[in-house]
């Protein structure tokens, strides 16, 4: 999948240039505070992982998208999944959600695992998921769309729908109001009636967001989810990621390229790079990881230019 990210040395975190600069390029002072702002997290308490993905590997023909991915999330924990263009980011969460058959390993939601992961049941699983790209109805309304994110928890039959009766009337009336609710935490209610898509990207992010949610997931899988937002945007998408975890309790898996944000928000954070997983940890032990270093600047010969 086409990512619209920078190229490897402009996501680097700046801490990680400063032990082993670029030559002939400065560490940018707005990123470097971002990441001094970062606080410090530990990695959540050991348990049973909502997530877990083993030995995963995808191939389209010659080309190998991600290999042997090892990934485990936690109950309520925000994890970020980076790395610059071609590394396998959003193969790897389209392989999670069923998009894509990967060729080998497994994929274990809750108690339930899988070679391939049926994408038709991820709503019985409790997962949720925004696209890379936008993939509203921009001809419905922002309430129709958000409404769309309960489609699988629907219980009256079309002829129950149809002739209205009063199990499906109170099924709507409730569905109605979740959406209300969801649309109100991210402001969006003032935009219930409008369509889609005549609103501002940022806001139409929002609104696949409230989609997301509106169903209550136990996992919600984020694919670049402030890709071409304003600074002030994506301010506002982190505080109602982070709020929808707090009142959800939802694990969530985050990719991101803008590295504040992601030292900011994320409880653990998992890199990759040409398809494999070359560091996991905290924010702090990924920004340390001698392995990204190593990656991402080119080797060790750098590092003793900083000594």
């Amino acid at each position: 999948m086409v990512s619209s990210a920078p190229p490897h040395s402009s996501w680097l975190p700046s801490a990680l240039r400063r032990v082993a600069p670029l030559p002939g390029r400065a560490a940018p002072r707005r990123r470097a505070r971002a990441l001094a702002a970062a606080p410090a997290r530990s990695a959540p308490p050991a348990g049973s992982a909502i997530l877990a993905v083993e030995g995963l590997t995808l191939t389209f023909g010659g080309t190998t998208a991600f290999e042997a991915i090892d990934l485990a999330v936690e109950p309520g924990e925000i994890h970020a999944v980076i790395g610059p263009n071609g590394a396998g980011k959003s193969s790897l969460i389209n392989a999670i959600s069923g998009l894509y058959v990967p060729q080998s390993g497994r994929v274990r939601i809750g108690e339930a695992t899988f070679s391939t992961v049926p994408a038709g049941r991820l709503a019985a699983l409790g997962v949720a998921r925004t696209f890379q790209n936008l993939a509203l109805f921009k001809g419905l309304s922002v309430l129709d769309n958000v409404l769309s994110g309960l489609a699988g928890a629907q219980r009256a039959g079309f002829a129950a729908q149809a002739l209205g009766l009063p199990h499906a009337r109170r099924e709507a009336q409730a569905h109605r109001a979740r959406a209300a609710e969801v649309m109100a935490d991210l402001d969006l209610a003032a935009m219930a009636g409008r369509p889609a898509g005549t609103l501002p990207f940022g806001v139409q992010k929002r609104v696949e967001l409230a989609r997301a949610l509106v169903a209550r997931p136990r996992l919600l899988l984020l694919d670049e989810p402030m890709a071409g937002m304003t600074a002030t945007e994506k301010a506002q998408m982190s505080r109602f990621i982070r709020e929808a975890r707090e009142r959800l309790g939802s694990a969530i898996v985050l990719i991101e390229h803008d590295i504040g944000v992601v030292m900011r928000l994320s409880d653990r954070v998992t890199v990759l790079d040409h398809g494999r997983r070359i560091a996991h940890g905290t924010p702090a032990q990924v920004q340390a990881d001698p392995a990204v270093i190593a990656a991402y600047l080119g080797g060790d010969e750098h590092a003793g230019e900083a000594a």
